[in-house]
């Protein structure tokens, strides 16, 4: 199983981020859905300031570039995107209309 830590800033809106926080209380169930179909075993995601943190535990089924093709033709997982672009801000150096940006490991004990 492969482990993916990932990167995002929110909007520097203490209301924006409660907002968040409540939308990820109760997260759709496709949405859910498409995560596991994806072949993503674990998900969490932390919150600090206005940064979040997301690790994913990964199957070998699972890659990047299909769970992209699969997000883009279902068009629930499109409605949730589009309203989370509300909350989300680019990290700097991201690439425009980037989100989550893959972290790479420094350091493991």
């Amino acid at each position: 199983m492969n482990r993916y830590c990932l990167a995002l800033d929110l909007v520097d809106d203490p209301k924006l981020i409660e907002e968040y926080k409540q939308y990820h209380q109760s997260v759709w169930p496709e949405i859910k859905e498409s995560i596991s179909s994806s072949g993503i075993e674990n998900t969490e995601i932390y919150l600090t300031g206005n940064r979040l943190f997301m690790i994913m535990k990964v199957n070998e089924s699972f890659s990047f570039e299909a769970k992209d093709t699969a997000d883009l033709a279902n068009p629930k997982v499109q409605e949730w995107e589009t309203l989370m672009w509300k909350f989300h801000s680019s990290l700097p150096g991201a690439k425009p209309g980037e989100k989550w940006i893959l972290m790479d490991q420094i350091f493991k004990l």
